[in-house]
């Protein structure tokens, strides 16, 4: 059975930069108040004004980059992964547009809908596919357009802070030597707090029709919404779950562990996490500051950034982990 390495690496982020000074125009807030509680400074936003991005644009460009990087071309791609809560459309998903996008033969493509922890998962599955040996190299994309939805008030200031746009991607391939590339990945989910942070609609369960019919001006099911404290809670404890089992699964200390790339979720909580494991600035990567969270997309750029940055060298331990709405979250254990 083989192992699944990863290649090459891509991102792509939208040029339009939004301060915390630039939500004032919308909202009540101040960038004391958004920095102190989240880390975050500034995050892109796609301008429908001079840009034509969309989630599945963005994943596409970011998936180019990849694939140049892996030194491969779109033809030796066997199958597409894509992860996010922001498709351009109800249906279909993304993954069919990144083939159309890239004119790439007519492979399979899966859409993940698991949300912060999107990455996670959609690595998880390309892993196993190419374990298996039913595919050689696999193309696992996490985009979203978040800003598009947000609520621009005060409001849906809490959740609109937050979130931010952009797409990540990384080429996964066979490895024959076991003892390199993804050494194991873990999934879970607690379905209980599912509405603790979700957008509920529209949806089947609420139909368009009945909104409308409604025109309830006070209605924001159609937001996203967010129980802050009670996700953060629960986000240390999993994050840090998640991150345990990798470790213990594979036979590695904490010590080990050369680069920890959680989840872009908030910056108080990768600080919580770091201090934990009682690990250095240099053996966390974090960019949320920057970009905000990405959502699905956050993990790749966060990897692509740091592979950049020269952080990430072969034979380092690296740990990805994510928490997010499902709940769902999970970890990966790479030998790089």
């Amino acid at each position: 059975m083989y192992n699944s390495k990863i290649i090459g690496l891509g991102k792509y982020v939208p040029e339009n930069v939004v301060t915390n000074d630039d939500l004032k125009e919308w909202m009540e807030t101040s960038d004391e108040w958004i920095q102190e509680r989240t880390g975050i400074k500034e995050r892109r936003w796609i301008d429908p004004k001079t840009s034509d991005d969309t989630t599945s644009i963005m994943g596409a460009k970011a998936a180019k980059i990849a694939i140049e990087r892996a030194g491969l071309t779109k033809d030796d791609i066997d199958f597409i992964v894509f992860a996010t809560l922001s498709p351009d459309m109800y249906f279909p998903g993304g993954g069919v547009k990144v083939q159309e996008l890239l004119e790439m033969d007519t492979i399979g493509a899966l859409d993940v809908r698991n949300q912060c922890s999107g990455f996670i998962y959609g690595l998880s599955v390309a892993d196993q596919f190419i374990k298996t040996g039913m595919y050689k190299n696999v193309l696992v994309i996490g985009s979203e357009n978040h800003s598009g939805g947000l609520e621009r008030s005060t409001r849906g200031r809490n959740v609109t802070v937050i979130f931010g746009d952009g797409a990540g991607a990384v080429v996964l391939s066979r490895e024959e030597d076991n003892t390199k590339g993804i050494l194991s990945t873990h999934l879970h989910s607690e379905g209980k707090y599912a509405k603790e942070l979700a957008l509920e609609g529209p949806s089947t369960g609420r139909w368009v029709d009945a909104i409308m019919e409604e025109n309830d001006p006070d209605d924001v099911s159609y937001y996203p919404y967010m129980n802050g404290q009670f996700v953060f809670k629960h986000a240390v404890v999993r994050f840090s779950e998640a991150i345990m089992e990798g470790l213990k699964a594979n036979n590695l200390s904490k010590e080990a562990i050369d680069m920890l790339i959680p989840h872009q979720a908030n910056l108080r909580i990768s600080q919580f996490i770091q201090k934990k494991f009682d690990l250095s600035d240099d053996q966390v990567y974090n960019n949320i500051m920057r970009y905000g969270n990405t959502t699905a997309a956050s993990i790749p750029i966060a990897l692509t950034e740091a592979w950049e940055d020269g952080k990430i060298e072969e034979g380092d331990i690296v740990v990805l982990a994510a928490f997010g709405s499902g709940f769902t979250w999970g970890s990966a254990i790479i030998k790089w």
